[in-house]
């Protein structure tokens, strides 16, 4: 693989193209000014404006959203897991049907594998723009994002309108739904009833990893964050590793699975014959199966970075 192939498989955290329309909540006060990123697969945007960096997708799909301070993500959920690690900043997560039933807030480096079957969102709570980067489930990422049933009527009351297509259309641009094309319609009384309600206790043990404490858990091997054997034990049709550079060896490996790089602190150098690439917080590297390739930080200092591959679990809820 030459160094351009490899950099066409890389998306760097310099060239990530936002979108500020993806979601139905872009024009409701408080939400409209989050900004969403596809880095491979198609994601789950309802904007035809959404830029997909890599298309091809591994069994699951890598997104982010970056917000100001105070700007939240609304209640939503999904059929498929949706894992968050925060890059930047400070941020609450919140979930339930009116977003009451429990919260977290995470830090710099943290991980969270939010429980499928619940309305979730977030917020940043920091003082600067913060960035999360996502892991959804899948290779259609569930096929889409269920919105709870506010969500959908607050955003009509500022000119969105989400079709049953899952397209998303804005008046305020003169934009209407096709002739035979209806709105989402909003979930029923007893459809809400299959949608958890978990506290914070029951949350947190099994479902957040903190970024110090996988430090510790990386010293002399990368740590099993996601997984049947990890600290959060899943199957979500992907696995999660946290590497550190005590937990790594610059010796080439070849791996049969898909892989993707998504380093949260210092600079990593990666290693395969025909060439060699750094990669720095916030890239996201796809490495295909059957490439011997090499990783080692490439400067002194604290270096993390989290490792995702597909396994043969179907992507969804599935317990370990």
């Amino acid at each position: 693989m030459t160094p351009a192939e490899m950099e066409s498989r890389t998306v760097r955290y310099g060239d990530l193209k936002p979108c500020k329309t993806a979601f139905i909540d872009a024009h409701t006060p408080g939400s409209d000014q989050k900004e969403n990123f596809t880095v491979i697969g198609g994601g789950v945007s309802e904007s035809p404006d959404q830029h997909v960096h890599i298309k091809e997708t591994p069994g699951f799909n890598i997104g982010a959203a970056g917000q100001p301070p105070k700007c939240r993500n609304s209640l939503h959920s999904h059929r498929t897991a949706e894992v968050f690690f925060v890059l930047r900043g400070r941020w609450r997560f919140f979930w339930g049907r009116w977003g009451d039933a429990g919260e977290v807030t995470l830090e710099e480096g943290d991980i969270f594998n939010i429980p499928t079957g619940v309305f979730r969102g977030f917020e940043n709570i920091g003082t600067d723009y913060g960035m999360i980067m996502a892991i959804l489930g899948g290779d259609d990422a569930g096929g889409g994002v269920i919105w709870a049933p506010q969500v959908i009527e607050d955003a009509g009351d500022h000119g969105l309108v989400l079709a049953e297509t899952g397209r998303l259309y804005d008046t305020k641009k003169g934009e209407a739904l096709p002739e035979g094309v209806k709105p989402m319609p909003l979930l029923t009384e007893e459809e809400l009833k299959a949608f958890g309600e978990p506290t914070t206790a029951e949350v947190v043990p099994d479902y957040v990893a903190r970024y110090w404490d996988l430090v510790a858990l990386s010293d002399r091997q990368p740590a099993r964050v996601i997984g049947s054997d990890a600290v959060l034990k899943d199957r979500p049709g992907f696995e999660v590793d946290f590497i550190t550079r005590s937990s790594i060896s610059d010796d080439h490996a070849t791996h049969d699975r898909h892989e993707v790089l998504m380093p949260v602190r210092g600079h990593w150098r990666l290693d395969w014959p025909g060439g060699s690439t750094v990669l720095n917080p916030g890239d996201t590297c796809a490495v295909p199966p059957g490439l011997p390739h090499g990783l080692a930080p490439a400067m002194t200092g604290e270096a993390s970075l989290y490792r995702v591959r597909n396994t043969d679990d179907p992507a969804g809820p599935t317990a370990a």
